[in-house]
């Protein structure tokens, strides 16, 4: 790899060499170069690749929207009046503003942008413009306005594909990108069918702000290794270990992923976590004060306790017990990003079975019994990084490929987002 730091830069200028032919070495450069970064804007974003958009409960009846975001392009997904979905870049076409500010709504037939009140219709047509004509003088002649010539449908913003699978949306800017089933892989979208079987109801969101790249967030839902190491609450009350039962599953492409936990004994390697000194063996040191946050009831049918599903490049779907997110990874330069975090149920959840997930979502976001330090951790490591642009990182447990393997005590999941990212990226 060559890697330059050029006199007056702050920030390393890669070539875009990878150090070895290896999934397994993944050089610094990639969590820090601004060239790299505007490159997975087209590359990956705005390529041929699914991103996901919001859910359809977001969007139930015609004029219902959601905005987001498609790497960094703003987005708006609006439910169209023949029952389709649109989405369309949230730009206006005359100056650029932004067409919708909230998060989300209904806006009947039309989008209006604040700025000069030019209008769109729930597919993104440029409809209406303020003062088209121009507006009469005192002589009763019009003047100004557009030319007549000027033509709206040649000005509209970018408009999307878009796709729905188990009630998510998502969207591409390409032609070329695959149909949806096939993007993921049968075996992971078998795992995401095995949640998502029932119509969704939202419970709440929020945005996380994260202070790291978010390849290493990506990368982090992926890596299972690290999961009952760092997380002290996984551990404890064994919701996740690596001496459970699971593993993980990778698409062949290698960008899509799941990974679970069975709760089954543990046997010889019950002691396996405290013979090894690890941090998060705290048995006896913590206790619950109200246990009943772990109250959960098998609905799914297979002991699986905890599932992590990804799909390239920034989409994620959890359960943990009771407690069913999807997670939305949205890049905000280098070194940060957003994580938009969407809590949801099932439409027909009885009363208990809503009480239950409420108190469950207290294990996961920013101050989450098991999350909290995923908030932190990719910080350090853009952190630690910050004078290792030529250094890479060993991403070698479980082997050097990024095959489905039947422990969670290996790294393989993580390959394979480099594996994807590296064609992607034409690395």
């Amino acid at each position: 790899m060559d890697v330059r730091h050029d006199e007056g830069l702050k920030e390393p200028v890669s070539t875009g060499i990878w150090p070895e032919e290896s999934l397994a070495r993944v050089p610094y450069w990639v969590y820090q170069d601004e060239a790299n970064y505007r490159r997975e804007m087209e590359r990956l974003f705005e390529a041929a690749t699914w991103n996901f958009v919001c859910l359809e409960a977001d969007i139930p009846n015609k004029g219902d929207y959601r905005t987001n975001h498609v790497g960094i392009m703003p987005v708006i997904a609006v439910r169209a009046a023949d029952g389709g979905i649109n989405c369309f870049e949230n730009r206006c076409s005359h100056r650029g503003a932004l067409i919708a500010f909230d998060d989300g709504g209904n806006v009947g037939n039309q989008f209006r942008c604040v700025y000069h009140s030019w209008s769109y219709d729930l597919a993104g047509n440029l409809r209406g413009i303020a003062f088209e004509r121009g507006i009469n003088g005192p002589d009763g002649i019009p003047r100004g306005g557009m030319p007549k010539d000027f033509r709206r449908d040649d000005f509209s913003p970018r408009k999307l594909r878009t796709t729905t699978l188990c009630g998510l949306v998502f969207a591409t800017l390409s032609p070329d990108t695959p149909p949806i089933e096939e993007y993921i892989g049968a075996e992971v979208l078998g795992r995401l069918k095995r949640v998502l079987k029932r119509p969704i109801r939202v419970m709440g969101r929020f945005v996380q702000p994260l202070p790291n790249n978010w390849k290493l967030y990506v990368e982090n839902v992926k890596d299972t290794y690290h999961a009952s190491i760092l997380h002290t609450f996984l551990t404890t009350f064994r919701i996740s270990r690596l001496t459970q039962g699971g593993g993980v599953l990778v698409s062949p492409d290698g960008g899509n992923h799941a990974s679970y936990t069975i709760a089954i004994p543990e046997g010889a390697n019950a002691n396996a976590y405290k013979e090894q000194q690890i941090r998060s063996d705290q048995d006896g040191r913590f206790a619950l004060a109200d246990p009943s946050v772990l109250d959960s009831v098998e609905e799914f049918g297979d002991h699986i306790q905890l599932q992590i599903l990804s799909v390239f490049p920034g989409f994620i779907l959890q359960q943990i017990h009771n407690c069913l997110a999807v997670r939305h990874v949205v890049p905000r330069g280098v070194g940060r990003m957003d994580l938009v975090w969407t809590y949801f149920g099932f439409a027909d959840d009885t009363p208990e079975m809503n009480r239950r997930r409420l108190k469950q979502q207290n294990l996961v976001g920013p101050a989450g019994f098991i999350s909290m330090e995923d908030g932190c951790v990719g910080g350090f490591v853009q952190r630690g990084t910050a004078a290792a642009a030529d250094e890479v990182s060993v991403i070698e447990m479980g082997g050097s490929t990024a095959e489905s393997q039947a422990t969670r005590a290996t790294e393989a999941s993580v390959r394979g987002f480099w594996k994807a990212y590296r064609r992607h990226m034409g690395y």
